[in-house]
């Protein structure tokens, strides 16, 4: 089935789609989760080979992905590979899935997390429910504006608050690993109180996965990309490596700067505030707060970046209405399709149900990405390989693995949470009636 892309006006360059791919995986994860697997685990060399194996997992999805990308280097990522590889109805299903929970869910629940550390920033400021929500929508509509203007302002904006983020991360990291009120030998002491049972490794494994999540992002913009087939591989994998990096090196900061037993005390959530406390004292969480804030604000931009050109290849394909087809014919933009998903995403602020969504986005999530990492036997088996720039090293064994630990993944979700599981399910098949009914409209128009 063959796909109307309709070549944009401008492309971007690897740099600005790397930046794109780090703030989407960077949101607030990172700096709140070792405080939880501190409390469960209790060891602090298990906790850094949890990330550490959470980071091999990314990387591996990042090369099949690099080939799905080069393979097909077309706008729309997910949705693209599932419908050539299963057919429009997975494909509809996964895209139904993006904009409610991947994009829509998401954006929400970022949006507010910023103005939440926003006015930590500035503590003068008494915070309220609608203040708060009054900060989230601002933010959203004002990334809205600048990406609905073009792929220049778009990727500048992108690429500023990337590099600030990463300054300021780095900053964190150096100041970490070289300040005197470290304590190595933390890192190095045998456990005391160590907790761990294989349920909660698991639990914490499925944490670890999530945070690195966001490394398909570049394919969901491919035609905007300047030689997708050769760049997108090496953004996804490269983009990955980085981020890896960065979140091992945060993490040995957190486990040098306090034991594992006073990272596990409550409040367990603020752990990069907590340990740069201990470093550089009570006045450093202000600057903890900045870094959450620029790190959340660049998820919000790429996500309203990259998700709209899901919705606007569905369009394309006659799944949902062309209206969200057309492009700005100066910029060539899908901004309908990026007023579209601010429009839910707002609506989701407003009512505070996107807390409901995110409880059950995970495993609904995984799910699909065990499904699209398994695309690549299928695109493999059909397609010529002459024109593939990029081919994943260790086919088939590595994308077996992979949808292995994927689906290991949704099974102990489910398991643990049948209740969300139901949800969950509920919320994709909420998307047939839509599907049926959109594609006998579309019957009848052609008769």
């Amino acid at each position: 089935m063959a796909l109307s892309q309709g070549a944009p006006v401008q492309t971007i360059g690897w740099f600005t789609a790397s930046c794109l791919l780090i703030s989407n995986i960077i949101g607030g994860g990172i700096f709140t989760t070792t405080g939880l697997m501190a409390r469960d685990l209790g060891d602090p060399l298990l906790i850094l080979s949890l990330w550490g194996i959470g980071g091999v997992f990314a990387i591996g999805g990042a090369m099949v992905y690099g080939e799905l990308g080069s393979r097909l280097p077309h706008a729309g990522g997910d949705y693209v590979y599932l419908r050539e590889a299963y057919g429009p109805l997975v494909a509809f299903l996964s895209g139904w899935t993006s904009f409610t929970i991947g994009f829509g869910a998401a954006v929400a629940a970022s949006a507010i997390s910023f103005s939440a550390y926003a006015l930590r920033v500035v503590p003068a400021v008494e915070g309220n429910g609608w203040l708060a929500k009054g900060l989230s929508l601002g933010l959203l509509w004002f990334v809205t504006a600048i990406h609905s203007g073009g792929l220049a302002g778009g990727g500048r904006l992108q690429r500023l608050i990337t590099s600030t983020k990463i300054l300021a991360v780095g900053s964190l990291i150096l100041g970490g690993l070289s300040a005197g009120a470290a304590q190595w030998e933390w890192l190095a002491s045998p456990p005391v109180g160590a907790r761990w049972t294989a349920g909660t490794v698991a639990t914490s494994l499925v944490i670890v996965t999530y945070c690195y999540l966001g490394w398909n992002v570049a394919g969901f913009i491919a035609t905007e990309i300047a030689d997708p087939q050769r760049t997108l591989p090496k953004v996804m994998i490269g983009g990955t490596v980085f981020v890896m990096a960065l979140y091992v090196l945060l993490n040995v900061v957190y486990l040098s700067a306090l034991s594992v037993d006073a990272l596990a005390q409550e409040p367990v959530v603020p752990v990069a505030e907590k340990s740069a406390a201990a470093l550089w004292g009570a006045a450093s969480g202000r600057f903890v707060a900045l870094v959450l804030c620029l790190s959340i604000a660049g998820a919000v931009s790429a996500m309203t970046w990259a998700g709209p050109r899901v919705y606007w290849a569905m369009a394309q394909d006659s799944v949902i209405s062309p209206w969200l087809a057309q492009r700005d014919p100066h910029t060539g933009v899908p901004v309908r399709a990026i007023v579209f998903q601010t429009l839910w995403a707002s609506v989701l602020i407003v009512s505070g149900t996107f807390e409901q969504l995110l409880v059950y986005s995970g495993m609904v999530l995984a799910c699909f990405m065990a499904l699209t990492l398994s695309a690549i036997f299928p695109l493999r088996a059909r397609r010529s390989d002459a024109a593939v720039v990029y081919r994943i090293p260790w086919y088939p064994v590595l994308p077996a693995v992979l949808i292995a630990g994927a689906g290991l993944m949704v099974m102990s979700s489910v398991t643990q949470r049948p209740l969300e599981a139901l949800f969950g399910l509920t919320t994709v098949l909420a998307g047939l009636p839509l599907y049926w009914w959109w594609n006998r409209k579309r019957s009848v128009v052609a008769e």
